[in-house]
């Protein structure tokens, strides 16, 4: 067993009076890929900081190899008196490191090193800092939420630049499909101590429910037993006194047990304030286009969003998702083209910056916005703390200024404010920035139940994937496609798109010369059909013909004009299960096509 490189052990720390960790461990060895998880506020980031040297705990042992390196990438970089990125950089490496390796790390990142850290984006800033972690080749590399602000491509890369990292990795992430790639260990903290499973996060939450399972069934014997002794007691104590003056003081042991237990922290309610019914059409986009200057943000995009739609909107950092959405709520004009809303629209708007809170408000009078003490939801008035225990919040922070919120309990606070007004449209400008996965499986429910219409933008993969039924996606130099299905659907689409464009090129015949030149060349080589695309030809007409019967079934169902007022939530699963198959008929088709193609080529 090879050394560890990093030990936490017995970690006990208070807050304010709250124990917040009672005995948390953590233990990392050479090449292990850990993830931290647990609810907002259990202290993962916490522990993170004591690893890495900037806590000092109230009592346990800390140990460090002393031949390794340890890199912390916290959620706020500091970047000092630094007049460049790249001298922010620089100032990661060791006295032995390669200088080159941070211009390298710069360039990958899309920067040029001459930035003002004081004038970052908040991708930027994230990115100089994953830079400056990565730059030294650290033993140990803790990454607390290393995806927040970053891109798709940006967040795809780093995932390929941890797998190929010799470094130990210890990861808080809420993107699911970042934590199911990179993690294969996972230490969940959980009221206060630390439980480790030898597994990645994808078998996680499964382990979880089970542990919650055995401790609910656990705690439900204590209590019957803690009954059958009050029987005893009250029916009088006779007998051998010894055996008397023993169960009296297990009795009281047991009372204190339960006294004394943490019960797991309730979940968020979330429910959207019904803003009634829209017209069918939400918006129709006819060859719209915008534009900044010389830079094109949308060239000549058509849509057509219908009531109940859900859709994703994905793209880099600056393609113009936020001008498009923009756009297609109204907000913004386009500078050719026609957008048509529809009527009755009850617009919700969740803006990713946060823009709408006061910095001087406390968090009662974020929910009231300053007027009041009370709420009105779903057309019932709610005094706010009522509200605010909802979203896991305690009566004692209504009067806790916004400064001292978490980023989790900021998001969970722009939930709250959002769905307590009336809508039936939910813009959604990334709103799983810093919620826990409990919230975000919640968030996602509450989404799959809601009868209106979702437009969101967000950079988790996994969550596009369990929520939309269409992507419409940014292509570059103001190109935007949209694509049936989740985030996964439209790669799968993009794959067969750019692989039949190949096959196009491969069987094209030469633009010049004569055909007698054009015979007189040398053959060419003599392809075959590689098994797995002979086994491909041979099954896909099958698996075609599955998913046609699949579509005409969906369809039926769907038929049913009643279905929709009478449940909802059948229609929303139902429709985005069409979504689905429909394409992967489509990718299916093309698949067939291009092989078959390929196939009488080579034949002929």
């Amino acid at each position: 067993m090879a050394a560890a490189l990093l030990t936490l052990r017995d970690i006990h720390l208070t807050f304010g009076g709250t124990p917040l960790l009672e005995g948390a461990d953590l233990n990392v060895e050479p090449g292990d890929r850990l993830c931290l998880v647990g609810r907002n506020g259990s202290g993962k980031s916490t522990l993170m900081k004591i690893a890495a040297g900037l806590v000092e705990p109230d009592s346990g042992e800390r140990f460090i190899h002393p031949n390794a390196s340890v890199r912390y990438l916290q959620q706020e970089p500091d970047f000092g008196e630094v007049s460049t990125v790249l001298a922010y950089v620089e100032g990661g490496l060791g006295p032995t490191d390669d200088p080159y390796r941070a211009r390298k790390l710069v360039d990958d990142f899309g920067m040029t090193g001459d930035e003002d850290p004081a004038h970052l984006s908040g991708g930027e800033a994230r990115r100089a800092a994953l830079a400056r972690a990565l730059v030294a080749n650290p033993d140990v590399l803790l990454l607390d939420e290393p995806t927040n602000h970053l891109d798709l491509p940006a967040i795809e890369w780093l995932e390929k630049t941890i797998n190929g990292l010799r470094a130990a990795i210890v990861l808080i992430s809420h993107d699911r499909r970042f934590l199911e790639t990179l993690s294969k260990k996972t230490l969940w903290i959980d009221r206060g101590v630390t439980r480790e499973l030898p597994e990645g996060f994808a078998h996680f939450e499964a382990w979880r429910d089970k542990v919650l399972d055995e401790e609910e069934a656990e705690r439900h014997k204590l209590d019957r037993k803690i009954v059958r002794e009050n029987q005893w007691m009250h029916g009088g104590v006779t007998g051998r006194r010894k055996r008397n003056v023993r169960r009296v003081r297990e009795l009281k042991a047991m009372r204190q047990e339960v006294r004394e237990q943490r019960h797991v922290q309730g979940n968020v309610r979330l429910a959207a304030t019904d803003g009634g019914t829209s017209s069918r059409l939400i918006v129709e986009a006819l060859n719209v286009s915008k534009s900044y200057g010389d830079t094109v943000i949308v060239r000549d995009f058509s849509t057509t969003i219908l009531r109940g739609d859900r859709i994703g909107l994905v793209g880099p950092n600056g393609a113009g998702k936020t001008t498009l959405l923009r756009m297609l709520t109204g907000d913004l004009a386009p500078d050719s083209g026609t957008i048509r809303l529809g009527q009755s629209l009850e617009l919700v708007t969740l803006d990713q910056k946060r823009d709408e809170l006061k910095p001087e408000w406390t968090l009662g009078e974020a929910l009231t916005n300053g007027r009041g003490d009370q709420v009105s939801v779903n057309g019932k008035v709610r005094h706010v703390v009522s509200y605010m225990k909802d979203f896991l919040f305690t009566s004692e922070q209504v009067r806790s200024p916004m400064k001292v919120l978490s980023g989790g309990e900021r998001g969970r606070l722009m939930l709250a404010r959002a769905l307590a007004k009336p809508s039936n449209v939910l813009v959604l400008d990334e709103p799983t920035n810093d919620l826990d996965l409990e919230t975000l499986d919640l968030l996602q429910e509450m989404l799959a139940d809601y009868p209106g219409t979702v437009i969101l933008v967000s950079h988790d993969r996994d969550f596009l994937d369990r929520v939309v039924a269409s992507v419409i996606a940014a292509e570059g130099e103001g190109q935007w496609t949209e694509y049936p299905g989740g985030y996964s659907d439209m790669l799968s689409q993009r794959k067969g798109a750019d692989l039949a464009r190949r096959a196009a090129l491969e069987t094209a015949t030469p633009g010049s010369g004569s055909s007698t030149a054009a015979s007189s060349e040398p053959p060419k080589s003599k392809r075959k059909l590689s098994f797995k695309d002979k086994h491909a030809l041979e099954t896909l007409p099958a698996r075609i013909e599955a998913l046609q019967s699949d579509i005409a079934k969906l369809q039926t169902k769907l038929a049913d004009a009643t279905l929709y007022t009478k449940d909802p939530k059948t229609f929303a699963t139902t429709t985005a299960a069409l979504a689905k198959s429909q394409a992967d008929l489509s990718a299916a088709e093309e698949n067939w096509l291009e092989l078959e193609m390929r196939r009488q080529e080579l034949e002929s």
